[in-house]
């Protein structure tokens, strides 16, 4: 089917364009309720509407900005005109009010900006401090999120549960058997009077507004778990300077004044000025519209909220927040919920042959009985009920509750995962997950803890290890102090991380896990953090790179002179090395014999599975210019360092679990080769047949050479982006692979794109990348992904469930009428018990079967439709030709008792037939029943609802109450769908 849809309307499980999306519209044109079909799909004219205002503010934002900048050079003589402090602002104790902040960042004011003294002007306007952020003091505070607003953008009103009802009553079916009811009230009245011509009329509305009822609260409930999700995909935490501290807090608490602290793969969370930082390049293009990115700095530090830092970190001051920046106006244009639909099917096509059947029939008897000519208000009620029943066959036919059975089964799902910390981003994911073929996971933080320790170091030559936190500062006792001064010079400026001071006066360590490892090394060196970044000037800042393999810095020291250091991959380091440290701290060439050795020591540690890092530098000594590059080679190696980090527990269950299931993982990773085979085999990824191939030699292949190796590589190591996003497309491309794929970095955003599952991790993972991806696993855990992929499984089971399920009511509600009419001129079924079953069928067998929680079993079969069908309406048909002998029934009443006989058998047959939709395999369907507690609510209101039925309103529903004996009859007919239930799932179907 998915290929059908791909080849004839280009309909994808991910990524399809809206022409696409709307020649499959135009097929699928005819439907009930457009109101209610899809609700949570994307509604195509207010998408592009959406996008077209998109455009016109990208295109204003993007003549403003340019425009600005190319106006500059012509207004260095003009002087701003004189600013005037607005009183109320001036009160609240601040000196710039928020539409002059804002001009001056949307605009690119230079000139403004340097009127107000620069940045240190503006956040003395703004009574803050660029090194200790703000000072928290409540009432302070709040006046100034009087005066500036807060960082919120204006959302949509929730629908309230009475449009949920309103939009239940579009349903074209309905209002026609509402229009029905009406006119059978008003005939009914006048022939037979109060109460007794009103029941019919009566009976339909309350049918229908029973309906309509559990249609809006499942709707309502559905749209209230939405909201939910859709708060949680809206957390995002940043690291904020206030009170002299760092610290991590919502975006959404942020005011004008706050220090930002930004690095690859965030988001800017508000409009502000570049305040310090190295190397920024920002992409703007979700606002401008422009592809090229743009360097920010001293000379530019306008910083627009929405856009991303795709280089290079920096602090920021916050000038504009909420929907006072472009990002907010640009966001509150933008709507993609919709409607969508699906055909009639068959159901008309019976509807109109039984209503023509009972008509002609109703026809042949008034001809045989001399009365064509003479009707009564009799007849136009008979005429009225037949059209009933045929507009609610309709109804029944229809499988309004398959959308309605996909949508809670996925929101479901969604929920259930939040639970299991997999937050999804797109609904489709959910599915999607289900048919995943392979895996392509990271190594660091996915696979292993992510909790990072040096065990291992060579210095000076010298191997040490450290199976305790304080044994490092041994070490500091047998390597020469010259050596520790470059060695902690290295580490403490050339990082991304820092070591701060919290609240509680305690060092706090904050940056990647790598980072903080290497950190925690120098701390236990003895080293000062803070005294040693004082000592040295930064030059320039090469932040790391997953192509590159490493990060540098250039410092310019205290006594005079340049020196750059260099980090990364061990032997990319290495081979840029040509001079060593030796064991007495002198620098000395690097032979043969002690580069095999250092070679030896990366391999040992990799072997090991302890992630290697080289530490190198470069005396500068013929000048540096910032825009020069770090030089590659000519490097001295200080040492190598083995960082461990262990395996997540549980991983190898999980990986053996994806192998059973038919799922391949294959583990992608930047990391040395011995590294990543040592975890791999840890982990159950690597065997005996598969392949550890490095990216360099991945890219050198050939087609026809990819074409045979892919599907043996089971571990990629030193790969770059390209090199995943290569791999993803020709699994999916070539091999028709359903792949899902792991990312946290900027860089990963291409593979997250171009799987059919892109999965970000929630700790470790960049904003950017998030945005890229599917799902968001929280926890970064390997596990979790497995747990997706059971719940993905859940999904199509519980559907596949639903649909054998309701086309087994479909197929005996549609013959026994039909065949009834055509055969005795009369339908034992009436449109108020065809619209219980459709309840039954529909709304409540959708909420019970597509809530059942995923097992480690898979499906092996296909769901056998044909057998129960068979069995009911052979059930039904006995009764309607011999039922009146069976129990003996005679007088006018025989045929109501009859009817109601049948109706009551034909719903206990649903019961059972519910519960053996629970497992499509399993013979004990009973098994777990009573930990679904939605199945065992739905199945309770459904028997108990039926009893008050048959026994009280039998005026309504055209019913009369049964005897002891009939009772059990009914059940017991309901019952014997469950052993033939197991007869049924011992026949073998192929698939």
């Amino acid at each position: 089917m998915e290929s059908y849809l791909n080849d004839n309307f280009g309909v994808k499980s991910k990524h399809t364009s809206d022409e696409a999306l709307q020649r499959w519209r135009d097929l699928c044109g005819v439907v009930k309720n457009p109101k209610r079909r899809f609700r949570f799909t994307a509604n195509l004219p207010k998408r592009n509407e959406a996008a077209a205002m998109r455009r016109n503010n990208q295109e204003k934002l993007r003549v403003a900005v340019l425009v600005s900048k190319a106006a500059f050079q012509f207004i260095l003589g003009i002087t701003p005109g004189e600013y005037v402090v607005p009183k109320e602002v001036k009160a609240a104790g601040f000196n710039i009010d928020a539409d002059e902040l804002g001009s001056i960042v949307e605009g690119h004011e230079l000139k403004k900006l340097k009127f107000h003294g620069g940045v240190s002007g503006i956040a003395e306007k703004l009574c803050t401090s660029t090194e200790m952020g703000l000072t928290t003091n409540d009432d302070f505070m709040n006046r100034r999120e009087e005066i500036f607003g807060i960082n919120r953008f204006v959302e949509s009103e929730p629908k309230g549960f009475l449009v949920f009802v309103w939009e239940a009553l579009q349903d074209m079916t309905l209002m026609i058997l509402a229009v029905c009811a009406i006119v059978s009230l008003f005939v009914g009245l006048a022939i037979e009077g109060w109460p007794d011509g009103a029941r019919d009329g009566l009976g339909i509305v309350a049918s229908i507004l029973l309906v309509v009822f559990v249609t809006a609260t499942s709707d309502y409930r559905q749209s209230l778990q939405f909201k939910d999700l859709d708060k949680e995909k809206k957390k995002i935490a940043i690291q904020v300077t206030r009170n002299g501290y760092r610290q991590k807090m919502s975006i959404y608490d942020l005011v004008p004044g706050d220090i930002v602290h930004l690095s690859i793969g965030d988001q800017v969370p508000a409009d502000g000025l570049f305040v310090s930082g190295f190397s920024v390049v920002i992409d703007e293009s979700s606002l401008t519209g422009e592809s090229e990115p743009v360097m920010v700095n001293s000379d530019n530090p306008f910083l627009l909220s929405g856009t991303k830092v795709q280089d290079g970190s920096c602090k920021m001051i916050v000038t504009t927040v909420g929907m006072r920046t472009q990002w907010g106006k640009l966001m509150a244009t933008l709507s993609e919920q919709g409607d969508d639909e699906t055909p009639l099917q068959i159901g008309l096509f019976f509807a109109l042959v039984t209503f023509a059947v009972l008509v002609q029939k109703m026809l042949g008897r008034k001809w045989q009985e001399s009365t064509f000519l003479s009707w009564s208000g009799a007849d136009a009620l008979e005429i009225l009920e037949h059209f009933a029943i045929a507009v609610t066959i309709v109804v029944v036919a229809v499988p309004e509750g398959l959308p309605l059975a996909v949508t809670l089964s996925l929101a479901f799902a969604m929920k259930k995962m939040m639970n299991d910390k997999a937050l999804v981003r797109h609904l489709a994911a959910c599915e999607t997950m289900g048919s995943a073929t392979t895996i392509c996971s990271d190594k660091t933080g996915t696979l292993t803890t992510n909790h990072m320790t040096v065990v291992k170091s060579c210095i000076c030559m010298n191997v040490q290890e450290f199976s305790h936190a304080g044994d490092a500062s041994k070490l500091r006792s047998e390597i020469p102090e010259s050596t520790i001064k470059v060695l902690l010079q290295s580490i403490f400026n050339n990082t991304g991380g820092e070591v701060v001071v919290n609240k509680e006066g305690k060092q706090e360590i904050l940056g990647t896990p790598t980072e903080a490892a290497l950190l925690q090394f120098a701390l236990s060196l003895g080293g000062d953090f803070q005294g040693e970044r004082n000592t040295c000037k930064v030059v320039k800042v090469e932040p790391f790179n997953s192509t590159k393999k490493r990060m540098g810095v250039v410092l310019e020291l205290p006594e005079g002179g340049l020196r750059a250091h260099s980090k990364g991959a061990s032997e990319i380091i290495l081979a840029g090395c040509d001079k060593m440290i030796n064991s007495t701290g002198e620098i000395v060439p690097l032979d043969e014999a002690s580069l095999n050795h250092l070679t030896a020591t990366i391999e040992q540690f990799a072997s090991e599975a302890l992630r290697t890092l080289c530490l190198g530098y470069i005396e500068l000594e013929n000048g540096f210019s910032p825009d020069d590059s770090i030089p590659l080679s000519g490097h001295t190696c200080i040492g190598i360092v083995g960082i461990k980090d262990p395996v997540r527990p549980g991983v190898k269950e999980s990986v053996a679990l994806c192998r059973s299931a038919g799922v391949v993982v294959r583990m992608v990773t930047g990391d040395n080769i011995n590294t990543a085979k040592a975890i791999a085999r840890e982990c159950g990824i690597l065997t005996d047949d598969g392949i550890a191939i490095e990216g360099p030699d991945f890219r050198e292949k050939k087609l026809e050479e990819l074409n045979e190796l892919i599907p043996k590589i089971q571990v990629m190591a030193r790969s770059s982006p390209l090199d995943k996003h290569t791999l993803v497309k020709h699994l999916r491309t070539t091999f028709g692979e359903v792949v899902a794929v792991t990312g946290d970095g900027t860089n990963d955003a291409p593979a997250l794109h171009e799987a059919d599952i892109g999965l970000a991790m929630g700790i470790a993972g960049t904003e950017v990348a998030k945005e890229s991806a599917d799902v968001i696993i929280l926890d970064d855990n390997f596990s979790t992904i497995v747990t997706v992929a059971k719940w993905g499984r859940s999904v199509y089971i519980n559907i596949q469930k639903f649909v054998q399920f309701q086309l087994t009511v479909n197929i005996v509600a549609l013959l026994v009428n039909f065949t009834s009419a055509c055969l005795t001129g009369s339908a034992p079924l009436t449109a108020v018990q065809l619209l219980w079953v459709n309840m039954i069928m529909d709304t409540l067998g959708a909420l019970a079967l597509a809530t059942e929680p995923p097992n480690d079993e898979l499906m092996k079969r296909q769901p056998n439709i044909l057998g129960q069908s068979l069995y009911q309406f052979l059930v039904i048909w006995f009764l309607q030709s011999k039922g009146k002998a069976i129990f003996r029934l005679t007088g006018s009443d025989s045929d109501l008792i009859l009817n109601t006989l049948i109706f009551n058998s034909f719903v206990f047959c649903q019961v059972f037939n519910e519960i053996n939709s629970r497992d499509m395999e399993k013979i004990d369907v009973l098994e777990g029943i009573w930990n679904n507690h939605v199945f065992v609510a739905v199945l309770g209101c459904t028997v108990f609802f039926q009893i008050l039925i048959i026994e009280y309103f039998g005026a309504f529903a055209n019913t009369t109450p049964l005897s002891c004996c009939q009772w059990f009859f009914s059940i017991f007919l309901g019952f014997l769908g469950m052993p033939i239930a197991v007869v049924l799932k011992k026949i073998k179907v192929d698939p």
